[in-house]
């Protein structure tokens, strides 16, 4: 079986290891730790773990963030995955940080790689793995905080959610979703 594992962030040095980029450092990190490198390809960055017999495209979109939905769509078609088989690993500044948080659908929560997403697919109803990044930004400076850098405390505990969220990714494709929603939401 083949899962397409999606990790949303910004291509470019400018924007490496930024909170909006959180995606890509899970995807990062879980390559690492599998020996696994990406390669350059339509739409995207791409590598490709097996785990007991299934298949999963670690996938960084080099759509830009807006333009998500464009390398979901192209790789979902070109690996014929269904939809029930793609998880979307995702920033999010409502959860604070670190908290890893495992849905099965749900709204975009002014997202805009989840807006587009949803928008080409024509439905909301996709897995996807929150990761939070906190929303300590004064007022008005959301776009700099989400753009920016992770704090030193932040990177204290970084590498343990880093290598639980590729857990949680690795969980989805051998247990199912619901089996690893209970597993992992409750911490």
């Amino acid at each position: 079986m083949k899962y397409l594992i999606v990790g949303l962030g910004n291509i470019g040095p400018e924007y490496h290891e930024t909170r909006h980029n959180i995606g890509f450092m899970v995807l990062d990190a879980l390559a690492k730790a599998n020996n696994l490198s990406f390669k350059d390809g339509r739409y995207g960055f791409t590598a490709t773990l097996s785990v007991k017999g299934r298949q999963m495209i670690l996938l960084k979109p080099s759509t830009f963030m807006n333009l998500s939905g464009n390398a979901v769509r192209y790789w979902m078609q070109k690996e014929n995955i269904p939809l029930e088989n793609m998880l979307i690993i995702v920033d999010d500044l409502a959860l604070p940080f670190g908290t890893l948080r495992l849905k099965s659908k749900g709204s975009d929560a002014g997202h805009n790689g989840l807006k587009h997403i949803a928008a080409i697919l024509g439905t909301q109803n996709y897995a996807r793995l929150r990761f939070g990044i906190g929303n300590d930004f004064p007022k008005g400076g959301q776009v700099d905080f989400v753009l920016g850098h992770f704090t030193e405390e932040d990177w204290t505990t970084m590498n343990e959610r880093l290598e639980t969220a590729g857990e949680i990714a690795k969980s989805f494709c051998l247990a199912g979703i619901d089996i690893t929603m209970n597993q992992f939401n409750k911490k």
